[in-house]
């Protein structure tokens, strides 16, 4: 089987006309669907995706038959998901290794001439299935002459690429860090059946992607929170994450207050999303702390981190960190710099004035 990455995948999409269908071949959560749907959507093309697994009888597939009075003989209303206006849709068949024989039956023709139940398909629509690949998968054999149908192909795109993709996302830079250094940790590299009973978890990229949802913007991870992303990646790779995390303590509010040219080294091999959870952590300090136990040299370690965004030629880390003064969150912190630090405010007025 040829194998692709997401680079490639783009390409063979673009290249194989509409008349041909395509399958690919991989594990659970690496990304077929996302990648499918924005391609498609891009075009202007609807994405209708079809859960074959899911489906217990035909006419989830294909619709109900229905007596045509005037006619004299029984046909088929369409299905939820038939395009009526005529426009051509992406049919997503996703799970096709998954689905009952007689679903698959009902694919053959829909594979082969785009006609589902005597109605055919929108001229231009595409088939594009998605199958699971691998021992530790409960699958149905797939009928050789279904498979004729396809053009195959075995999706493995690469931990490189997700971190690209990672960092233009907003995925916390903890989880970017964590696969930069461990990148089988990213779809679960060894981890199998054997090692694990059948409800354990094992990691992939939607599992990576909910860890980030959870502890972003957070510094401290509690005892609780680390069951939660036990139970969304497993323990195994939980506990690999755990670690990581103690050994790389990222800076916060209060050492950046405690004294700045102390930690400037520290931050200078910051990155900006490491940048950013720093900027958050020196605002949200003012609201979880009365006036009277602010550090006496706050105000002035304050400014010098904004000036050494702005001379390090971090506009970016800057621009963040300005438009924080503007978040309603931030009340307490934004009167501190109004009364106790007025230089910092004309700052971000003049940075924000030269952009």
């Amino acid at each position: 089987m040829t194998t692709i990455d997401s680079k490639e995948l783009y390409e063979v999409l673009a290249e194989t006309p509409a008349e041909q269908n395509i399958m690919l071949a991989g594990k659970h959560g690496i990304g077929k669907s996302q990648i499918l749907t924005k391609y498609f959507e891009d075009q202007g093309m609807k994405v209708v995706p079809l859960f074959l697994g899911q489906m217990s009888d035909p006419g989830d597939l294909i619709g109900l038959p229905d007596r045509d009075s005037k006619a004299g003989k029984t046909l088929f209303l369409p299905p939820f998901w038939f395009p009526l206006d005529n426009t051509p849709v992406v049919l997503f068949l996703d799970e096709l290794n998954r689905a009952r024989p007689e679903i698959l039956q009902s694919v053959m023709d829909l594979a082969l001439n785009k006609t589902i139940a005597g109605r055919k398909l929108p001229e231009g629509s595409r088939i594009i299935s998605a199958v699971n690949s691998g021992d530790e998968y409960q699958l149905t054999d797939l009928d050789p002459a279904l498979i004729s149908r396809f053009n195959i192909y075995e999706f493995k795109p690469s931990a490189a690429e997700w971190i690209m993709w990672a960092n233009k996302n907003g995925i916390d830079y903890r989880v970017i860090g964590f696969i930069q250094e461990n990148a089988g940790e990213l779809d679960g590299q060894g981890y199998s059946i054997g090692e694990t009973d059948s409800l354990e978890k094992t990691p992939d990229r939607r599992g990576w992607e909910k860890v980030s949802n959870i502890i972003k913007n957070r510094e401290n991870l509690s005892k609780t929170t680390f069951k939660t992303i036990c139970g969304i990646i497993g323990a195994g790779a939980a506990t690999k994450f755990n670690h990581y995390l103690k050994e790389t303590h990222l800076l916060g509010a209060k050492d950046v207050f405690a004294g700045f040219e102390k930690v400037q080294t520290v931050l200078e091999k910051y990155n900006m999303p490491q940048i950013a959870l720093v900027n958050d952590s020196l605002y949200q300090f003012f609201e979880g702390t009365t006036a009277n136990k602010i550090p006496k040299n706050t105000a002035e370690n304050f400014l010098a981190y904004a000036q050494w965004l702005r001379t390090s030629k971090r506009n970016e880390g800057l621009a963040h960190l300005a438009n924080n003064f503007t978040d309603p969150h931030y009340d307490k912190a934004k009167l501190f710099i109004i009364n106790s630090c007025p230089e910092l405010y004309e700052l971000f007025v003049d940075f924000i004035s030269e952009m």
